[in-house]
């Protein structure tokens, strides 16, 4: 008996390929395209709307031989990843919404509707790679990166449960995306040539101002520039009575008030701001460019400084909750007093840095090496032991 898959087909080439692979490989394929929003009025409209997407995918689809169809989860997406994002950036924090529609949509929605279609498996076009290994007598799934180092995706998975996993393909993670493409183009794809997708997960290229003030309303406030010489960067530190001591001061970041700096300019609220970000500011004049260091949303203040290298935007710490705290292998998950040397990223695409993990009671901290750059609360750290990604969580 055949095995059952289906693609999430998002009309781009990655999925495309997944789908042709697949059906290589002797499975049975069907094409579904999750549509996930509604509201164009957001959206740049020539870059990626879903009509052209699904068109793209049903053409493929109908390329393949394989059935078709659209499925409309857009009011899961609106409160499971719209509704939180919104609520994420009104307490000053930076959602990352494509890791959230992985975990709540792409694999569980839309991995729900597969199975009821009787589906073995959910594919995707991800540049990651899952492999399976037997421990104490139990399958154990794991999560590696893509062989393309330029494309590795696994990052954006890193919420996955084993569950999730047992269910899940990635045919292309194998490949090189110029690989990916040839095979496009000798098949006769579409979607062979088509640009990548930029933007939010299945929404396309959203202006975000404007996309988050649909629900946060604008509200003038002060952009404040703070000096690298600041006497708030250069306190002695305290002597620690244990490392727990030395982790929590060095997770904490540092709390500005007007004092700390001068008035460089005026935005349209903090809420509309993230940690490390330089464009939007619309200030001239330094010598320098200015980026964002601090954002306060309770009293509506940007705190900036000049230059990537200012010692507001570096830390050496940070912490997850145990609320927040992931692990895809739980079988290697640590126990509170003990620690894991890792590698580790805070965003996608940046290179793996060397950390340690150091498991509390209330969480996680994750010690960098070296000092890490504009760490954004919201945003999710992922780590990894070689190429497997085995844990991740929510920066607090």
């Amino acid at each position: 008996m055949r095995k059952r898959v289906v693609v999430g087909l998002s009309g781009g080439v990655d999925s495309s390929v997944a789908a042709y692979l697949l059906q290589q490989q002797g499975y049975e394929v069907i094409g579904l395209f999750m549509k996930n929003w509604h509201d164009d009025s957001v959206t740049i409209s020539d870059e990626c709307p879903w009509l052209e997407d699904s068109n793209d995918a049903m053409l493929v689809a109908n390329k393949l031989g394989i059935p078709f169809q659209t499925v409309d989860l857009s009011e899961q997406y609106k409160e499971r990843i719209v509704d939180y994002m919104f609520n994420e950036y009104e307490k000053g924090r930076t959602p990352n919404p494509d890791v959230l529609c992985n975990r709540e949509i792409k694999f569980d929605v839309f991995m729900k509707i597969a199975l009821d279609l009787g589906a073995d498996y959910v594919a995707t076009g991800h540049y990651c790679r899952k492999s399976t290994i037997e421990k104490d007598g139990k399958e154990i799934y794991q999560l590696l990166a893509g062989k393309d180092d330029n494309k590795d995706q696994s990052y954006f998975l890193c919420q996955l449960s084993q569950d999730q996993l047992a269910k899940a393909l990635f045919p292309v993670g194998e490949l090189l995306k110029p690989e990916v493409r040839a095979i496009a183009k000798e098949q006769d794809l579409i979607t062979a040539d088509k640009k990548d997708s930029q933007g939010l997960c299945f929404i396309g290229k959203v202006r975000l101002p404007e996309f988050l003030q649909q629900q946060l309303k604008p509200k003038e406030g002060v952009i404040v520039e703070v000096e690298k010489s600041n006497q708030i960067y250069n306190q002695t530190q305290p002597n620690f009575n244990n490392k727990l001591e030395e982790l929590d001061f060095l997770s904490q970041k540092k709390s500005y008030t007007l004092s700390d700096g001068k008035v460089v300019g005026k935005h349209q609220g903090a809420h509309y701001f993230t940690k490390g970000q330089r464009k939007g500011l619309a200030v001239g004049g330094t010598v320098e460019p200015l980026f964002v260091i601090e954002t306060d949303v309770n009293e509506n203040v940007i705190y900036t400084g000049q230059g990537k290298n200012h010692p507001g935007l570096l830390r050496h710490v940070l912490f997850v909750s145990n609320d927040e705290l992931h692990w895809i292998r739980e079988d290697l998950s640590i126990k509170e007093g003990e620690t894991m040397q890792v590698n580790a990223r805070i965003r996608y695409r940046q290179p793996l840095q060397d950390a340690t993990l150091h498991k509390v009671e209330t969480g996680l901290y994750v010690e960098f090496k070296d000092a890490q750059s504009a760490i954004t609360e919201g945003q999710f750290v992922a780590w990894y032991l070689g190429e497997e990604l085995v844990g991740s969580g929510v920066i607090s």
